[in-house]
């Protein structure tokens, strides 16, 4: 059974991103998918373009950010042992956020405006780390310096959005927010691969560390960890991925926060099992989901309220059915 299971976590973002292939208001068949990505000849110049151009890379791009998104999750419920923690508990998508629109209202090109957003949601967790260093590291310090900065950085937006130019300026700004894949080409996926790499690398090293997180600070102590050295680490690697994500597709909520929870209720509480089996659902849900956004209705939905039209009842049915157990976090 347990093999089973990491087969299907292993089939299911694959199978995700093939069948993203096919659908979309421009119809391409099997023979057309198969073709194009053998690089045989006999189709047509659109398709190929279509296939390999557009879809292929948007898929791609939905799967990295999801696991990203995922494995951040993971690790920030296990640093700071809540079950209802997620990627935005630092303020990186409301730096991000804020990064995204001054350049925006800068008027930056637009190849640029991903930067600012990775720029400002790093610069949020720097300042919320040193906070925290300054003021003794402990978990409560981290978690309230991350809602002051995040608080910090939203009263920024917000005097952004009532200053720029309802027009031109806002309309983008509120787009962004919103959430979407609809510009990831290849150059978006050669972005996010390396950042992917860096970010999730030092979190499956240090994955069976992150159950001695979950202990006690006196008792993951007494067993050898520096606690608040692992913890900032673990927390930077994290927000790497977050920020990574949030620049490329904006403000895309849920994910960080569902993924853990049904990795733990398929392989258990143990990091070791759970990153892999979250990044597994993270990239799959997501491009599920972004291939909704572009298919149900003529217009795009926003990715942003996809998942949180899906992930909030979801995580209902998740919270209810662990109070009829009745049992604790797993």
């Amino acid at each position: 059974m347990r093999k089973g299971v990491w087969v299907a976590l292993a089939l299911f973002p694959v199978a995700a991103i093939f069948a993203s292939l096919f659908v979309g208001r421009y119809p391409v068949g099997f023979e057309e998918v198969a073709r194009s990505l053998l690089s045989l000849r006999g189709v047509s110049p659109t398709s190929r373009a279509l296939i390999l151009g557009v879809r292929l890379p948007r898929a791609l791009g939905a799967a990295f950010v999801g696991v990203n998104l995922a494995i951040a999750g993971a690790a920030f419920q296990g640093v700071f042992r809540n079950p209802l923690v997620d990627s935005r508990i630092l303020g990186v998508s409301a730096g991000a956020a804020f990064g995204a629109a001054l350049a925006l209202l800068l008027g930056v090109p637009w190849y640029l405006v991903d930067g600012f957003a990775f720029a400002f949601g790093l610069l949020a967790v720097f300042l919320v780390v040193l906070i925290s260093w300054r003021f003794g590291g402990s978990i409560l310090v981290l978690v309230i310096s991350g809602i002051l900065v995040g608080s910090l950085f939203s009263a920024f937006l917000g005097v952004i959005k009532y200053v720029a130019d309802p027009l031109n300026v806002l309309p983008a700004i509120t787009y962004w927010l919103l959430g979407s894949l609809s510009g990831t080409r290849w150059d978006t996926v050669g972005k996010l691969l390396p950042l992917c790499l860096v970010g999730a690398g030092p979190l499956f090293l240090l994955r069976w560390r992150l159950n001695v997180l979950s202990l006690e600070e006196r008792e993951a102590a007494a067993l050898g960890v520096d606690v608040a050295r692992l913890r900032t680490g673990v927390v930077l690697a994290g927000t790497l991925l977050v920020a990574a994500a949030v620049s490329q597709a904006g403000m895309i909520g849920w994910i960080g926060l569902i993924t853990p929870h049904a990795a733990r209720a398929l392989v258990g509480p143990d990091h070791s099992r759970v990153l892999p089996a979250a990044a597994g659902l993270g990239a799959g849900f997501l491009v599920v989901l972004d291939l909704l956004s572009r298919s149900l209705l003529p217009s795009e939905v926003p990715l942003g309220v996809l998942t949180g039209i899906v992930g909030v009842p979801a995580f209902f049915s998740l919270f209810m059915r662990h109070l009829a157990r009745g049992g604790g976090w797993r």
